[in-house]
């Protein structure tokens, strides 16, 4: 085995294994029309895990796995109970508020921590070269489930994420199916920032269902699209990593901002598809 290859296969591994889910979340993030949300709760799940640091909690410990994920499910009640009926404000604005506020008592509570500025720079790029492999067997353990409970409940989730301003699809109790959609996204949200930090998450979430969204209508299409995406994108920016030495997770992203701006500009080539 070359040494790239050692130093390469289990970052590579999660990038191929883990982003499925996220691709997916993502597609209803995109139709809920709440981009940043993903992002937010990514900063809320991080100012959990400052919080550990500060009480002095390794990164791997289960107590700040538990601070993170408590301050997830409290960011998850949130954004279900701040949903406008009204477009007065925009819950748009309320997700900037938190993750401002987060990001910022994020560094306040760093500051009292001697190992705060390297802290604060795994929360934002992670260290995706030190991944394990049982941390990878977990994450797909844990989002697994999230996926079947995903599959179970399709109809509700997705007559959701689909519904038009102001209507009830389904005669739902929306706030319910919104929880437990948010903190089932906050339980992966708060597994993977571990692994691959909130820039990384926030770019797995986003990019590839952009991507997908400006090629494809059909939703299987855009999960196979996005994954094959997320995964060339993942690959590409781990040979550009190793290659010049450049920090993986920040070359992870900039790899998959650039295939959004190829995916662009290759759509503007294709023929105009009929509207959904």
């Amino acid at each position: 085995m070359s040494e790239a290859l050692q130093v390469m296969l289990w970052p590579l591994v999660a990038c191929l294994v883990l982003p499925g889910l996220l691709i997916y979340l993502g597609l209803h993030i995109i139709r809920r029309g709440i981009i940043f949300v993903d992002l937010a709760l990514a900063q809320v799940a991080a100012l959990g895990t400052c919080v550990a640091v500060l009480l002095h909690h390794d990164a791997h410990d289960w107590q700040t796995f538990a601070w993170s994920g408590a301050f997830t499910l409290i960011g998850a009640a949130i954004f279900t109970f701040t949903r406008p009926r009204e477009k007065h404000v925009p819950q748009e604005a309320l997700i900037g508020i938190v993750y401002v506020v987060a990001a910022a008592a994020g560094l306040l509570l760093l500051s009292r921590s001697p190992e705060g500025n390297e802290e604060l720079r795994k929360s934002l790029v992670g260290d995706v070269l030190l991944i394990r492999p049982a941390e990878i067997a977990g994450a797909a353990g844990i989002f697994a489930l999230i996926g079947l409970v995903h599959f179970i409940f399709r109809r509700q989730f997705l007559a959701i994420s689909h519904a038009r301003e102001g209507e009830r699809p389904l005669n739902l109790k929306i706030w319910w199916w919104d929880f437990l959609f948010y903190t089932l996204f906050g339980v992966v949200v708060t597994v993977i920032v571990h692994l691959f930090g909130v820039l990384l998450t926030f770019s797995f979430l986003i990019i590839p269902a952009v991507c997908a969204n400006l090629l494809v209508r059909a939703l299987a299409w855009q999960l196979a699209l996005g994954w094959v995406l997320a995964a060339l994108a993942s690959g590409a920016g781990m040979v550009a990593s190793y290659q010049l030495d450049l920090p993986t997770g920040a070359a992870t992203v900039v790899t998959l901002g650039l295939a959004l701006l190829l995916t662009g500009l290759a759509s503007r080539l294709l023929p105009r598809r009929p509207p959904a």
